[in-house]
């Protein structure tokens, strides 16, 4: 009996999503696709293009929900810092709910895939993050919270650093709590950042 063709296109989306942050894109299979998807090969094709549009659009999923959330936890702080140490905190939980890897997708791409292509527009994300960590730390010395003579952009190369770090090193076998420790340092650096 033939597959559907209809589908529901942000959960076949996130079925993407966790197959290729898993196994990454080279080694993802059209047949892989074909099981995680549950569609056939022209089913694919006809609603993505190809398999190099469907990661694209993959990526940026998880780029904006990476973004949003990063925009929840800092708004919900009305400190600048405190909002850039509950962020670390949060990646602090990484070993504590299952998913496909706790390394970020868009960093695994740029390994992956080197240079240009489809890391591209891994980097583009990866960039946006990035401004906005500066940007929080702007917003921080603009309200008198950042320490006098400490540069925002600098601080904020540094955290996006820190952030590829700390999601790297989840990737390990390490246990929670050690995870959950050497965020709450992290998170302590940036708000000792206040007090230097």
């Amino acid at each position: 009996m033939p597959r559907h063709a209809q589908h529901n296109r942000q959960e076949t989306l996130d079925k993407a999503l966790s197959l290729f942050w898993r196994k990454g894109f080279k080694a993802t299979s059209l047949k892989d696709l074909e099981d995680a998807l549950d569609m056939r090969p022209g089913s694919i094709y006809a609603s993505f293009g190809s398999k190099e549009k469907l990661f694209q659009e993959v990526l940026q999923r998880y780029g904006r929900q990476g973004l949003v959330e990063l925009e929840r936890i800092l708004t919900a702080n009305s400190s600048p810092l405190g909002g850039l140490a509950d962020y670390l905190r949060q990646l602090g939980e990484l070993r504590d709910t299952p998913r496909p890897s706790h390394a970020c997708m868009l960093v695994k791409t740029l390994l992956e895939l080197g240079p240009g292509g489809q890391s591209a527009l891994a980097q583009e994300i990866l960039d946006s993050m990035e401004t906005r960590f500066i940007d929080a730390f702007k917003a921080a010395r603009e309200v008198g919270e950042l320490a006098p003579g400490q540069d925002p952009e600098r601080l904020g190369h540094r955290f996006q650093a820190q952030v590829m770090g700390l999601r790297a090193y989840a990737e390990r076998k390490i246990e929670r709590a050690a995870l959950h420790a050497l965020a709450d340092d992290m998170a302590d650096d940036v708000e000792r950042l206040a007090r230097v």
